[in-house]
């Protein structure tokens, strides 16, 4: 499915509806643990089709998009204005074999970094959370709006998982 990046912000951001995103972003990791904790490897790495992510390739997408996050948050509460560079998750899929990454990894690298980025929007100085980022594909974009992207982001993506879940028994 190819989308406009308002398509996409309005996607993420509806996942999220009048959710807290931080909120969301708190109890991912534990979600994220539950699903695939009751995951058997068949269902792993069962898709329907092959242009269809397995749960493997999305959680170790999901710990590549949460280096990506930590980065802007940091980037943003650091530098109000900071340029914010976009990426290419079919190209990181394809470069870094999401496929033979071992899901615990990647649930251990999200975790520990979703824990970090909630920890750092906690401490620093609430004027910092004013600040703006230029995402270059999405233009100007606040510490919240990060925060819906994410929330969204993460909602998306464990509604996948559920999914594939079902769909695989």
């Amino acid at each position: 499915m190819i989308e406009t990046v308002e398509q996409y912000i309005a996607r993420m951001t509806a996942f999220l509806g009048d959710r807290d995103p931080r909120a969301v972003m708190e109890t991912t990791p534990s979600r994220l643990r539950a699903l695939i904790g009751s995951a058997t490897p068949a269902q792993l790495t069962w898709t329907s089709s092959p242009t269809r992510w397995t749960i493997t390739q999305i959680v170790a997408h999901l710990a590549d998009a949460e280096i990506v996050g930590a980065w802007r948050f940091r980037s943003v509460l650091a530098q109000h204005n900071v340029p914010l560079q976009s990426y290419d998750q079919g190209e990181w899929e394809s470069a870094f074999h999401y496929e033979r990454v071992p899901p615990s990894e990647s649930i251990a690298l999200f975790d520990a970094l979703r824990k970090s980025t909630l920890r750092t929007l906690s401490a620093v100085d609430p004027s910092r959370l004013e600040h703006v980022g230029q995402h270059t594909e999405r233009g100007p974009e606040s510490v919240r709006r990060l925060m819906e992207m994410y929330a969204g982001h993460d909602i998306n993506h464990l509604t996948q998982i559920e999914r594939l879940l079902e769909e695989s028994r």
